[in-house]
């Protein structure tokens, strides 16, 4: 909405909302806004679970933007929880030093602040909202110059010479995901396509509490669980995690995921939480009635599954690519932020901060090229045969030998944008010799940390 009120084209594959991951978002926004909280402690927080590999600047800038962040939110209409005093309500999550999660209508925070923004966008007489996908930004004298969509069998040709991706992750280049399953890294091939810079393409984070039940995506089991004292445990009652329940995800990953290849099954215990599990968590609890559980008097079975994508494309403060007229913005665009592990609830504060940034540069950025949208679409990605490979040989725990069978066979069917998307992310894989953060390889010391 800040690049309005310029005239501004929206396309969306289907309705406002429906299929987005951020609409998904249980556990909340982070913001250092408690009494005994403040934004150097989060940016500490986020340094460290980024395992060296943050962009000091980056950290500083967006999480310094927090609390400005959400005042502008509240102001557009997001209806956060308060506490009995009307307070903002603060929760914990994992490795954050203290309690500073924002979170609305109990675990549905996504969803909330996707109400209030789609809302305002709707209410923008600017903004023109086309359903359809995009399937070429289209590149010409040094930057784009148009955008080719497909709605149907019609092809739409938009000039234009400011395109912002906004597309989300790669969860569904994975057989076991919380994301939505079209969330397959259109986005990065577009870019790919474009000739944009992309970057930290290995680094993925597998959340180690999706509900363990037949079929994709898989639903979310909140870190906020863990933050109001669920634990781990297996299928005999033995708890494992040697107090890491709270670790950094890629730590708290490898010790489930290390659980489960022993033969375990593994369990979250929420029976401490009881009665009040239902009024903090309604849409966990509605999920896990679904699949015949009660938090308060069963244990939820869990396993990790693809979560988030710290890579992506490169972008600047702006969310400018190295493409002129191209922006990014989300977990498509790599800020710098997350480094080789995100910490939670910093991906919604990322979103809507850099998403206002790059908003605002593209508003002020007027490319004098000509308009020019004469090429061909990209091939429709399919990522089902890419899904399997990934699974085995880019998950939790890698190593090289199984890289280089998920190269070869990708780069076989490289005429697949998913396919070269994921060969893409195998070779960043088989450059990275060194385990850190989400790329962990088998046998390195880093995988044992919560074992």
């Amino acid at each position: 909405m800040s690049a309005a009120p310029r005239p501004v084209t929206l396309l969306n594959p289907g309705p406002l909302g429906i299929g987005a991951a951020s609409a998904m978002s249980q556990g909340g926004l982070a913001a250092a806004l408690g009494a005994t909280d403040e934004v150097a402690l989060h940016v500490a927080d986020t340094l460290a679970a980024g395992a060296g590999l943050c962009e000091r600047a980056a950290v500083e800038r967006i999480i310094g933007a927090g609390p400005q962040l959400v005042e502008t939110l509240l102001r557009l209409g997001v209806r956060f929880d308060r506490d009995q005093a009307g307070a903002l309500a603060l929760g914990l999550e994992a490795a954050h030093a203290r309690p500073r999660i924002l979170h609305a209508n109990g675990d549905q925070t996504g969803a909330e602040i996707m109400r209030a923004l789609i809302e305002r966008v709707r209410a923008t007489p600017s903004i023109t909202i086309v359903q359809a996908a995009a399937r070429k930004i289209v590149v010409g004298d040094g930057g784009v110059t148009g955008v080719l969509a497909v709605r149907g069998d019609e092809t739409l040709a938009l000039p234009t010479g400011r395109v912002l991706l906004a597309t989300g992750g790669i969860g569904g280049l994975f057989l076991h995901t919380t994301n939505p399953a079209g969330a397959i890294g259109h986005g990065l091939m577009l870019a790919m396509d474009a000739g944009a810079a992309l970057a930290d393409l290995e680094f993925i984070q597998f959340h180690p509490t999706a509900l363990d039940v037949a079929g994709a995506p898989l639903p979310l089991i909140s870190e906020a669980v863990r933050g109001e004292g669920a634990r781990f445990i297996d299928e005999t009652g033995a708890y494992f995690m040697a107090g890491a329940d709270l670790a950094p995800r890629d730590v708290v990953a490898r010790g489930v995921f290390a659980h489960m290849q022993a033969g375990h099954r593994v369990f979250l215990d929420a029976r401490g939480i009881g009665a009040r599990f239902a009024a903090r968590f309604p849409a966990i609890a509605a999920i896990c009635a679904r699949a015949g559980i009660d938090p308060a008097t069963q244990t939820i079975p869990v396993r990790p599954a693809a979560h988030y994508h710290m890579g992506g494309v490169v972008v600047d403060a702006a969310g400018r690519t190295s493409i002129e007229g191209l922006y990014a913005a989300g977990e498509v665009a790599r800020t710098g932020l997350h480094g080789a592990n995100r910490l939670a609830s910093n991906s919604l504060l990322e979103a809507a901060f850099c998403g206002a940034a790059a908003g605002l540069a593209m508003a002020g950025f007027y490319a004098k090229r000509a308009r020019d949208v004469r090429a061909e679409l990209l091939p429709v990605p399919d990522a089902v045969p890419v899904r399997p490979v990934m699974s085995a040989h880019m998950g939790v725990v890698r190593d090289a030998a199984g890289m280089a069978l998920a190269a070869q066979k990708f780069s076989d069917m490289a005429q697949n944008p998913a396919a070269a998307l994921a060969l893409r992310i195998a070779l960043a894989g088989l450059a990275r010799k060194e385990p850190v953060g989400a790329h962990a390889l088998v046998g390195a010391k880093q995988f044992c940390k919560a074992a």
